[in-house]
């Protein structure tokens, strides 16, 4: 990774506490306006965070006391690209229940709106709740939505390489808009689905956008080994994060992979200002809360000096934001300047597209690869 540490932001509800919507300050008249989503991107992308992820599920978040809806992550993150630069979009993707061809195809999209910007993060649908949503089958254990997942990925990179690069010729004398010879069938089948493809959607700019996988369970991370460029890792110390990371590099390893080009992040939940402590106490006292990775409770100059830490035995942080926008705005402008000023940040915006920021390089369609083998051995 060319680009480390990696500083991302998770931007989810009113915050990552359930009970943040209560709060003037989280502006909950406005939780499904569009306009605050390119705000809130627009205010990472000022203190040049590298990634902002848009968590989502088919069910109604299911905290009491908490946010109830949401607005679909993979089309705000379209609504907010046009808008925005420079910061890699993230919008979670369930694969249970959905058409891997339309994964496919709506990332490839958000891809080509980012001009080179968008991730994708894969998440499973656990609960009876969810599956009667769609009514095709019931809930599964969280081993067969993993493995499901797994191919579901598979079908999504298979798809994204399906036109070559150059596959399309637009030859106005002919008429010849691609050339076939460079669009192929992906031809994958499981015992969970079949796809021919190919892809409706020409190859984008990034070939190939990164994925995220949160591994907060043995499954999941199985498949982070297999499938991710970035994974999350929720952890309460130091040692829970090497220990996290050091088991996934060996997965990766086994997997035929380049442990080096995986990188694992830290979840931080912040709570900054001088009323950092007293928000948590209000908070919980409406809806006890208790997270399942690090908190940080205080002023920016703490974090700052938790972020330096963590990114010494990690590749980066995921700061999920206490309340939004304010813990975020204090992250932007005065974690950031303090993290630039110890040489944890590097100055200047990210990456021109994502795979850079990561410093991931741009991957040759698959079927390049086999038409170039296939002509030389005629």
């Amino acid at each position: 990774m060319s680009r480390t540490p990696l500083l991302g932001v998770e931007l989810s509800d009113a915050g990552a506490h359930p009970a943040a919507w209560r709060l003037a300050a989280a502006e909950p008249t406005r939780l499904f306006d569009p306009a605050r989503w390119v705000e809130l991107v627009r205010t990472a992308e000022r203190g040049d965070l590298d990634l902002a992820l848009f968590p989502d599920a088919f069910g109604i978040q299911g905290t009491e006391g908490g946010v109830r809806g949401r607005l679909d992550a993979l089309l705000t993150a379209s609504r907010v690209a046009p808008l925005t630069a420079g910061i890699g979009l993230v919008p979670s993707v369930t694969t249970t229940h959905t058409e891997p061809f339309h994964v496919g195809k709506a990332v490839q999209t958000l891809d080509w709106v980012s001009r080179g910007r968008a991730g994708w993060e894969i998440a499973v649908s656990r609960t009876p709740a969810e599956a009667a949503l769609f009514g095709r089958k019931d809930a599964e254990p969280d081993e067969d939505l993993w493995a499901e997942a797994d191919d579901v990925a598979e079908v999504v990179a298979r798809l994204e390489d399906s036109w070559e690069d150059d596959a399309e010729i637009r030859d106005v004398a002919t008429g010849r808009f691609v050339d076939r010879n460079k669009v192929h069938y992906v031809d994958f089948e499981s015992p969970r689905f079949s796809v021919k493809g190919a892809s409706i959607t020409p190859r984008s700019p990034q070939g190939r956008p990164p994925v995220v996988v949160r591994a907060d369970s043995e499954a999941a991370l199985r498949v982070a080994a297999r499938r991710a460029d970035v994974v999350r890792v929720p952890a309460r110390d130091a040692a829970t994060a090497v220990a996290h990371r050091t088991a996934l590099r060996g997965l990766v390893e086994q997997a035929g992979r380049d442990p080096r080009q995986v990188a694992v992040l830290v979840e931080v939940v912040a709570w900054l200002g001088p009323d950092a402590a007293d928000r948590r106490a209000r908070l919980d006292r409406w809806t006890p809360t208790a997270f399942d990775t690090v908190e940080h409770v205080g002023e920016a100059a703490g974090l700052a000096d938790l972020i330096a830490v963590w990114t010494t035995v990690v590749d980066g942080v995921v700061v999920r934001p206490a309340v939004l926008p304010t813990d975020l705005e204090v992250l932007v402008d005065e974690v950031v300047p303090l993290l630039r000023a110890r040489g944890v940040r590097p100055a200047g915006p990210p990456g021109p597209t994502l795979r850079d920021t990561l410093g991931l390089p741009r991957p040759a369609s698959r079927y390049t690869a086999d038409r170039h083998a296939a002509g030389a051995t005629r």
